[in-house]
């Protein structure tokens, strides 16, 4: 599939009047998030994010309101009428409008409504496709009279990641492209003053205006087509993205296919992005990229990026084609057709990845802030592990610190003053009974969790930062402690200053 300029909707479906009702229905049921979770207890309600129904079944075996919308939006199974009508008081309309369909002395839902937590913990719901709430072992479901290559997602582990990801700044404008179900820019309703919202697939767009319209959101300004094409020359404060990423060989779904050889989708959305971000603006998004042979995927990644932006690349994970090949073939339902159509699809995307010389596939974040700078910062690092969220907050920071640091030269920052940052401590490594540690370790329990080792000068330093002195007088003080020329000292270390701030174990302090 070829992604093609694709003219915007004429005329969009209205979003149904009954709206209002069915969330207030939704809510005096306590079909929320929290409501769910204490139903179904947190077994049954972490299967479901695996798309796996039987313990959530179990649990709804009664017949109060709430067990029969679980059963109904949820699990998608048919509620008797009267069951189905004690907890949603406006039942017919629901039916005329769409929402369900009535089958004799039953109900069935046609879309999957699922309870979500917002950044305030406000209720929202997020609609969807039936079967395509989540993925899970068995692959993507189907929706009736669908063609599974247009069928629309909702929430998912890619897009709770992003949406913890993301700075959460008041913004005059936001994007979200790509929008699916709406997620984002659901999110993005709470933040930014006009938000717009594109995508390639125009059920997607549908399904976005009942998300929002749902959740009690303002809708968005709705917009069809592919990457930047809808949006022209406009710019934005905030980009956010969960592009279709799949590196695979033609483009099945809409979903998840790029359309596009190997990564050249993401790379295009990076170095588009700048030409649509105000001065200051941030892009975010969830990325695939090729691990090409002969080459570093660090500097390849830094390639993407476009002048005068600052970037934080995070990968997370890195699969082999095989794996990767095996992941994105059962999402497809592959695995349960013809043994040897699936052979025939597994060997196709392997000759894929042989031709263009890739040997993995990594996963990951990219943050792009529109700095300006002529000396932009750009960091690309692996980091699989544990990350405290939502990260927005930290991310924001990690960007005010690459800002102090560039405009700090020693001299500088030898005169600034730094506290010790908060949840920040201090482990010292060596053998029992030993006199003095082998090392010491700084730990940090928030943000990106990170640990890093330091001599006795920096577990020094960072132990006496508490923003009175200057970072100049703390290290002639240990060069005096220390026996050492408080010259050499100065000389040697800014460097560890530097380290220390960019991973946000030292803060400066303003003034």
């Amino acid at each position: 599939m070829t992604r093609v300029s694709t003219p915007r909707n004429a005329a969009p479906r209205p979003v149904p009047a009954s709206a209002p009702s069915l969330r207030a229905d939704l809510l005096a049921a306590d079909f929320t998030a929290d409501g769910c979770l204490d139903l179904l207890g947190a077994v049954a309600y972490a299967a479901l994010s695996r798309a796996e129904t039987v313990p959530a079944l179990r649990a709804t075996r009664g017949a109060g309101p709430l067990e029969s919308l679980v059963r109904l939006f949820l699990l998608q199974q048919p509620v008797p009428y009267d069951r189905a009508r004690a907890a949603l008081p406006g039942i017919e309309q629901y039916a005329a409008d769409g929402w369900l369909v009535r089958d004799g002395d039953e109900v069935r839902a046609t879309v999957d409504i699922r309870p979500y937590a917002g950044d305030g913990g406000e209720d929202w719901w997020i609609v969807s496709d039936l079967g395509c709430a989540v993925g899970g072992a068995g692959g993507i479901g189907s929706a009736p009279g669908v063609d599974r290559a247009d069928l629309v997602l909702g929430v998912g582990g890619a897009s709770t990641t992003l949406a913890g990801l993301t700075v959460r700044t008041s913004v005059e404008r936001a994007l979200d492209l790509g929008t699916g179900s709406g997620i984002q820019a659901l999110h993005a309703s709470r933040h930014a003053t006009r938000v717009t919202a594109t995508d390639l697939n125009p059920r997607a767009l549908e399904f976005a205006r009942l998300t929002l319209a749902l959740s009690g959101a303002r809708e968005p300004d709705l917009r069809q087509g592919s990457l930047f094409e809808p949006v022209a020359d406009e710019r934005f404060d905030l980009i956010v993205s969960n592009p279709p990423f799949v590196i695979s060989p033609g483009g099945r779904f809409t979903y998840r296919d790029g359309g596009m050889a190997g990564d050249d989708l993401c790379r295009t959305l990076v170095r588009e992005s700048a030409d649509h971000l105000t001065d200051g603006g941030w892009c975010q998004l969830l990325a695939n990229w090729q691990h090409i042979e002969g080459e570093d995927w660090r500097e390849r990644l830094a390639g993407w990026v476009p002048a005068g932006c600052d970037a934080w690349i995070i990968q997370r994970e890195v699969q082999d084609v095989a794996q990767y090949a095996e992941l994105w073939l059962r999402d497809a339902g592959d695995h349960r057709a013809d043994p040897a159509a699936y052979a025939a699809h597994y060997d196709a995307w392997l000759e894929e990845f042989e031709r263009g010389k890739v040997n993995g596939i990594g996963f990951g974040w990219i943050t792009l802030r529109k700095s300006g700078s002529a000396d932009p910062v750009v960091a690309a690092e692996e980091w699989p592990h544990p990350v405290e969220q939502p990260l927005g907050a930290h991310i924001a920071d990690w960007f005010v610190r690459q800002d102090f640091l560039r405009s700090h030269d020693d001299a500088a920052l030898l005169a600034a003053r730094f506290t010790l940052a908060p949840d920040v401590v201090q482990e010292q490594v060596g053998l029992p009974g030993a006199e003095d540690p082998e090392h010491v370790v700084l730990r940090s329990a928030r943000g990106m969790r990170r640990a890093t080792k330091v001599d006795t000068v920096g577990a020094g330093f960072a132990g006496v930062c508490d923003g009175t002195l200057p970072a100049g007088r703390i290290v002639d003080a240990i060069a005096q402690l220390l026996g050492e020329d408080p010259v050499v000292l100065r000389d040697r270390t800014p460097e560890s200053i530097r380290l220390l701030v960019g991973q946000g174990f030292l803060e400066p302090v303003a003034g």
